[in-house]
């Protein structure tokens, strides 16, 4: 008996964690299969493939500090026009800083700013909407009026107004976008989460002698995670834009590149009304993508 039970654990172990990756690669397959029928979004999964890879690799795919300049190179052209260099693929700026490494190096921030601001607003938005929408009484109810009023202000104005009030830096900036971009998450989670309160299997997990906290996070939250990533994807753009809007205005982050912060030096200077386009448009262009 000593020396079977060991090697019985070690065959159910390996059978589940087989049957869990034989799941794994069938849903992935569908999902693959499902993608092929949508050609935009596939084109969408390249951009944002690259988009990681470039903010992963920005130091091996550079030559050049994406801070510093010299003034004997500014305002170079991109490499195929007349004047034009392959050291500085797509120019440079007054400054003589290379466009192509502030734009790498642009994209980490973007990402980051992106996830980062999404990651903190699921977890105070489920978490307050699913004990609001579970439990109810009182404190759903100021928390609700809290997030009625956060909703009357316009989500960059109000970011505008806290960029202003707590001064510019990266954390400054994440705190600014997820201070209101919590309430959408909230909601959505209040609202599903009263909704699976009347099913059946919240009354038979109650019947069982499971505490109120394991049947949130076990038994509702799964069923209701869905609907969060869904808008996790949306707002995540959105961050980005908000980004971009923000550093493009001043508000962001002066001692780290961002595609909007090139934008503001390229448009304050007029580099594309005098003909010094690769300045503006690649980071412009990235924003829209």
């Amino acid at each position: 008996m000593e020396t079977t039970a060991p090697l019985e654990g070690k065959a159910t172990w390996r059978y589940t964690w087989g049957r869990r990756l034989r799941l794994w690669l069938r849903n992935l397959g569908e999902f693959l299969r499902e993608l092929r029928k949508h050609p935009i979004a596939v084109v969408a999964l390249i951009i944002i493939i690259v988009y990681i890879l470039a903010a992963i690799f920005a130091a091996q795919i550079t030559w050049h500090d994406p801070e510093r300049g010299s003034l004997r190179e500014r305002l170079h052209p991109p490499a195929w026009q007349e004047g034009g260099s392959w050291d500085y693929p797509l120019g440079t700026d007054a400054q003589g800083r290379d466009i192509y490494t502030r734009i790498v190096y642009g994209s980490r921030v973007s990402l980051a700013v992106g996830i980062l601001a999404v990651l903190v607003s699921v977890a105070v938005g489920l978490g307050l909407g699913a004990a609001t929408g579970y439990y109810r009484g009182k404190f759903d109810s100021g928390v609700s009026r809290f997030a009625d009023l956060l909703m009357a202000f316009p989500f960059l104005i109000f970011a505008i107004g806290v960029m202003a009030f707590m001064g510019p830096g990266f954390t400054t900036l994440i705190l600014a976008m997820t201070f209101k971009g919590w309430v959408e998450f909230f909601r959505l989670a209040r609202g599903d989460m009263m909704n699976e309160k009347t099913r059946e299997y919240v009354e038979a997990a109650k019947v069982t002698g499971q505490k109120h906290w394991q049947i949130i996070v076990h038994e509702m939250t799964p069923n209701i995670i869905q609907g969060i990533f869904v808008l996790a994807t949306l707002r995540m753009g959105f961050f980005i834009v908000t980004e971009a809007s923000l550093s493009f205005l001043g508000l962001g982050d002066p001692s780290i590149p961002t595609w909007g912060q090139m934008l503001q030096q390229g448009f304050q200077t007029g580099a594309l009304y005098v003909g010094y386009w690769w300045w503006v448009l690649p980071p412009g262009i990235l924003i829209v993508l």
